[in-house]
This record gives structure tokens, sequence and C-alpha cells, in this order.
């Protein structure tokens, strides 16, 4: 009972000690929308990648990817290595339009490129994606990995679906204070806090599961998960794996790409950079702490894998039994309050933007166009609350929700990461294309998109023996294909120009392009390391390729690095800043 109390005590204490520091840091600086649903366009690159990454990383993943190293191979590490790519389009190529339009929102971006009507079909998508999947969906995984990681039933002497409802109301109540009453940048800094909170233990686990695999040895344990069952260490994911090698490149490319470019709860944060230097800043070293998740959260299930080999219930109980097994108990109230604080960073973040998006696309929009910043803030805040009460009431009930529930939510998120994304990349890249299309192009998708995963078995019996990561990426060749054919049969009149209207610097950072070599760099040789050629060679600790293989990356991204830094990195500013001052010249 006294080592219960203490965790609770020292939990509450490190929490406290967040959220302390995120008021001091808060106090008196969201009077008006700005400060509120954009941190006062004051963010810098290291918050912005602070709260990126948390925001990413919740404890579904902490659970579910050690989970997949635990049962299978490193395959799944493409959602979240890959990743870089898609930070790269939003620092380079998505984030210059967005703050060079003083954009709030994706949909007000979309109002902008297109019409009202797009807007509100986009805001509609968001709406009930983030409603009825992603908030209860996040509430509910993050309530399992705490109920897993720490046995709150036998703790409080209840039953599991009440100590459920409990967890669900903690996490959701805590996370709603900071979202409500906090705006972006309390969410912005207690996401970076809770994060270096979640790197210490993130490094922690493995370096005691090495030693404990070492019987003392941390050396012998990194040796023994390479020499001994190898195959798992191999993120080359095959036909039968979760993530086939080639879904990287279909799919889970345009899926990431919203993911981590239009998504309104990700993108926020790069909204209110303080210029877009430190916008592109922050997104560049988001993806390099993506390649870090590989190590610290798929790692940790092959350990558990070596130590109490493939007997354990469920793949998911792999983490919990490392955590158990290797995790100093004194250090468990930290551990509660780094868990609790990367599952309602996630929660927060998603109230935060559902808040936003309602204000600046529903209500200024269509219900009050006059609408003080005053009032902005209180109706967001009315109806932060009301949805939270709502998400605290539906996710507990998912615990009756069938097996393969994570499978079906990733099948979900099909319904509306698509045509987002692939509208978004035409809006920018083409003048033509005229409002119409988009409109086509939401409906179609979710008519075809629910008859190809789901509508097929259930009327017609007929399974199409396809990943739904590689449909979901045919839908976006098609559904761009359709709007540039609708953009030729019936063009805009006068092509569509682009407003500056930019309330920050515009300066690019002058770093950008050689660190993005750097970061795809980085990228490849993540998978040169965890492949037949690295560390899950079948002949040894690593093949005879694999020092060929990484001096010739070593020496290719020098000679990159060096173009870009003298070259590539100048004719970018020029070109990005030349094509604002022409705008702004002819708006004059």
């Amino acid at each position: 009972m006294g080592s219960i109390a203490f965790t609770l005590i020292t939990c509450a204490f490190f929490m406290g000690l967040v959220a302390w520091y995120s008021y001091h840091k808060t106090k008196n600086t969201v009077s008006d929308s700005t400060g509120y649903f954009l941190a006062g366009r004051g963010l810098t690159g290291g918050f912005i990648a602070g709260s990126l990454i948390l925001t990413n990383l919740s404890a579904e993943q902490l659970i579910g990817l050690n989970g997949q190293g635990y049962s299978a191979n490193l395959s799944n590490m493409a959602w979240e290595v890959t990743a870089g790519f898609s930070v790269i389009m939003l620092a380079l190529v998505l984030l210059p339009r967005y703050l060079g339009g003083a954009f709030t929102t994706l949909p007000g971006f979309i109002n902008n490129r297109f019409d009202q009507g797009t807007r509100l079909l986009i805001v509609l998508l968001f709406m009930l994606g983030y409603g009825l999947i992603t908030i209860p969906s996040v509430l509910y995984s993050g309530s399992i990995a705490v109920l897993q990681l720490f046995d709150i039933p036998n703790m409080l002497g209840i039953t599991f679906e009440q100590s459920m409802w409990i967890v669900v109301w903690v996490i959701g109540i805590i996370g709603s204070i900071y979202a409500i009453f906090g705006g972006l940048k309390a969410v912005a800094i207690s996401d970076t806090l809770n994060g270096i909170g979640l790197l210490i233990v993130g490094l922690l686990v493995p370096i005691l599961g090495f030693i404990a695999l070492g019987d003392g040895n941390l050396f012998e344990g990194m040796k023994t998960i390479t020499t001994e069952h190898p195959e798992k260490m191999n993120a080359i994911g095959s036909s039968d794996d979760g993530v086939p090698f080639g879904a990287i490149f279909t799919g889970m490319l345009f899926a990431n790409l919203f993911y981590w470019g239009t998504n309104q709860y990700v993108i926020q944060r790069t909204l209110g950079a303080k210029s877009l230097a430190e916008g592109q800043k922050g997104a560049l070293f988001t993806g390099f702490l993506k390649i870090l998740v590989p190590f610290l959260m798929m790692i940790p299930g092959i350990i558990a894998f070596h130590l109490y080999g493939p007997g354990l219930e469920t793949m998911d109980l792999a983490y919990p039994t490392l955590i158990s097994g290797v995790f100093p108990t004194f250090l468990n109230g930290f551990f509660l309050a780094v868990l609790l604080g990367a599952v309602f960073s996630s929660f927060n973040s998603l109230l935060n933007s559902a808040s936003t998006l309602f204000v600046y696309d529903v209500y200024k929009v269509v219900i009050n166009k006059d609408a003080s910043d005053r009032k902005m803030i209180r109706v967001s805040q009315w109806f932060g609350t009301i949805l939270a009460l709502i998400t605290f009431f539906i996710s507990p009930l998912l615990i009756n929700a069938p097996d393969g529930l994570w499978t079906l939510i990733r099948q979900f998120t099909g319904f509306f990461n698509i045509p987002i994304i692939a509208i978004v990349l035409v809006g920018i890249f083409s003048k033509r294309v005229p409002s119409i299309a988009p409109k086509v192009t939401i409906i179609l998708h979710v008519i075809a998109y629910y008859f190809l995963i789901w509508g097929l078995p259930t009327f017609f019996n007929v399974e199409l023996a396809i990943n739904f990561i590689h449909i979901q990426g045919l839908m976006f060749v098609i559904e761009v294909a359709l709007m540039l054919v609708i953009g030729m049969v019936k063009p805009l009149e006068e092509p569509f120009v682009f407003k500056v209207n930019a309330q920050v610097s515009m300066v690019p950072w002058k770093y950008a392009l050689p660190v993005t070599i750097l970061l795809l760099s980085a990228m490849v040789f993540s998978y040169i390391l965890f492949s037949p050629i690295g560390v899950a060679s079948p002949e040894n600790i690593i093949s005879g390729w694999f020092w060929p293989a990484t001096i010739a990356l070593i020496i290719v991204t020098i000679i990159l690095y060096l173009i870009a830094l003298k070259s590539w990195n100048k004719k970018y500013a020029d070109k990005l800043l030349s094509s604002h001052e022409e705008q702004l010249k002819k708006e004059a």
C-alpha cells in the first residue's frame, strides 16, 4: 500500500510541475484569438518539435509498436521512420503557403483556394473523423495502456470496467484543462516537457532491458538480439507482414502526408510559428525524433521476446511485462506521469484543434461573422467542453468493441485522409481546377472507399486480395487525376492567384535544405541498419555489405549536403522570397 501511495504522490508531483510551468509561461498570453488559437504566433522550433512528437506518440504506440516488435519484426517502423518524407514536404512546400496566407486552419486555406462550400465539406470530414474515430480511440487506447502498465483495479479495489471509466475521465479532464483554458501555447509547452520525460523513459527502458538480457552486461544484451533470432530485427517487410516494404511508396506515403502536412491537430503548431524559419526547424527536427521511435518503442518489445519467450498471453503485454521486470519501482510515479502526459497530449491537441476548426470555419463563417476575440474564445471553450464530455461517455464503451479494433480505426481514417491530402496538393500545384472538383471527389471517395473496404465483402461476398494501404494509394492517384480532368474540361475563367498576407517573417531557415539531406540520409541508414545486410543478417552481427553501404551513403550525403549549403539553399530562398515579393507588388 505504501508503494502505491508513493507512486501516486510522485506522479501527482511531476504532473503538477508540468502544469505549474505551463501556467507560468502562458499567464496573460491568451487574451486574444491569436494568442489562444495560435500561441500568439510565437512558437519556436524546439517547442514545435516537442509538441509535434508528443502529440503524435501516444500510449497506444508505446504498447502497440512494442507488441509488433515482440510478435513479428520491425516492419511496422515504416509508419514512424518514413514520416520524414512528409515533414520535409510540410517544411519546404506547404508551410510557406500556410504562413504566407496567415491561415489559422486548413479549411481556411481550402476556402482561399476553392470556395466556402468546399471548406465546410472539409470541416465536416474533420469533425466526423475527430469526434467518431480519433478522440474516442485516443482516450480509450491511452486508458488501456495505463491499466496494462499499472494494475489500477487491484490498486483501487474495483473492477476493470470501473477502472476504465475512472482513467478515461482523469485523462480527459486534465487534457481538457490545458486545451480549453490554456489554448495552444499551454498545450505546446506541456507537450514539450512531457516529451522530455518520454525521451528519458524511452532511453532508460531498453538500456535496463539490455542489461537484464546480458546478465548485467549491456553489450552482451545488445549482442544477443542481433545473433539470436536476427530476423526480428528486419524492417524490410514481406507480403506476409503487417506493412509490406512496397506499401511505403503507395498509400502509406499519402496517409503520412495527410497526417503531417494537412491534419489540423498536427499542423496547428507550425501555424503558430514565430517565423517560417522556426516552423521549418520544428518540422525537420520532428523527422529526426521520429527516427528514434524504433529504438525507443520497438526494440524493448524484441528484448521482451528474448527475456520471456513467445508465450505471453497477448503481444500487447510485452512492454508492460518488461516494465514490471526491469524498471525501478521508485521511478514508477515518474513513469506514470510521463505515460499520462503522452496520452492526454494527443487528447488535448485534438480537442484544441476541433475547437479551432469549429470557431473559425463554422461559427465565424456561418453563425456570427462579426464575432469578437472574446466571443470566439468563449464559444471555443464551450464547444471544447461539450465535445470532451461526449467523448468521456463514448470512449469507455469501446471496451465492448470487437477484436481488430485498431486495424479498423486505421481503415476508417481512409474516409477523410486521402481526399483531404489530394485536394490540398491539387489546390497548391494547379491554378485552373474549379471548386466543383474537390466536392465531386469527396462524395465519390466516401462511396467508393466504403464499397472497396466493406461493401464488396458485405453485399457481394467479394474480398479484394490487396492491403487497404495500397487501396488508399490507388484512390489518391485516381482522385488527383479526376480533379485535373475536371480542371481541363471546366477550368476556372481566371487562374487562381495566391494572395500574400504573411504575419511573420517569411525568410526560410538557412539550413533547411542541408538538414533535409541529413534527414533523408538518416532515414536510408535506418533501413540499412535494420535489414539483412545490417543487424538482421543471419550470418553474423552485421553482413559484409553493411560498411560499404554505410560509407557510400556517407559520401553521397556529404556531397549533397555541401551542394545544398552552397547552392540549392540560396536558390530555394531566393525563389520563395521573390515569389512573395512579386505577389505583394501585384496586390499593391
